[in-house]
């Protein structure tokens, strides 16, 4: 690992120390809404934090590839799926990815809310994301699109935060490789740190490779 990746991953750790759980343990509801219908086979989810989208996969019958660069991360994603029963379904990678990449194709691959504080390269790591999706696969991103309605005291205020457009520039996809099945943006609500009600807008970008004729 290089300087900046022990940092990076020692940041994480931290992090994930601080509570027994930082997430709800429920799966993004857009990863719910874009993957429910699709026939399992075998995905990536890039960022799997606790687990909470991964295990939800492994219930629908994928077999799952899940990244995180946290340990901590990593050990107690992996200690829910066996409460869950899906264990045995899910392979639990620590992954810079930035520096490095889970090898292999798969039929989805998924980013969920990829941002991160300090040099994280989120364009170069998507790129690399679709080029990992198989003929025929899906790859899924969600993520923010603005700061949220309370303002800069939120832990993405130095982050640029794409639109769905930017997004799907960024990936570079090859002309006539690709299907574009959604990218949009919408307002959601998420209360404020302090309770008061907010919203945000996020948004979603899901692409289809075309399969070799």
């Amino acid at each position: 690992m290089t300087a900046s990746t022990t940092s990076d991953a020692k940041f994480w750790d931290d992090r994930y120390r601080e509570s027994e759980r930082i997430w709800s343990g429920n799966p993004n509801s857009g990863l719910v809404g874009e993957v429910t219908g699709l026939a399992p086979g075998t995905a990536l989810d890039l960022g799997c934090g606790e687990g909470g989208d991964a295990i939800w996969l492994a219930r629908q019958g994928w077999r799952v590839t899940a990244t995180d660069i946290s340990r901590v991360a990593l050990d107690r994603a992996a200690g829910h799926a066996e409460q869950a029963g899906v264990g045995e379904r899910i392979d639990w990678q620590q992954h810079d990815l930035g520096v490095s990449f889970p090898a292999g194709s798969f039929d989805l691959v998924s980013a969920a809310f990829l941002h991160s504080f300090g040099d994280l390269p989120r364009e170069q790591i998507l790129r690399d994301a679709a080029a990992a999706v198989a003929p025929g696969g899906v790859l899924l991103i969600v993520g923010h699109a603005a700061k949220p309605s309370w303002g800069d005291g939120h832990p993405h205020h130095d982050v640029h935060l794409p639109s769905a457009a930017e997004v799907l520039a960024s990936l570079e996809l090859a002309e006539g490789g690709w299907e574009v099945l959604v990218s949009e943006e919408y307002e959601r609500s998420q209360p404020a740190p302090d309770g008061q009600p907010g919203t945000r807008v996020d948004n979603t970008v899901k692409v289809r490779r075309l399969a070799v004729g």
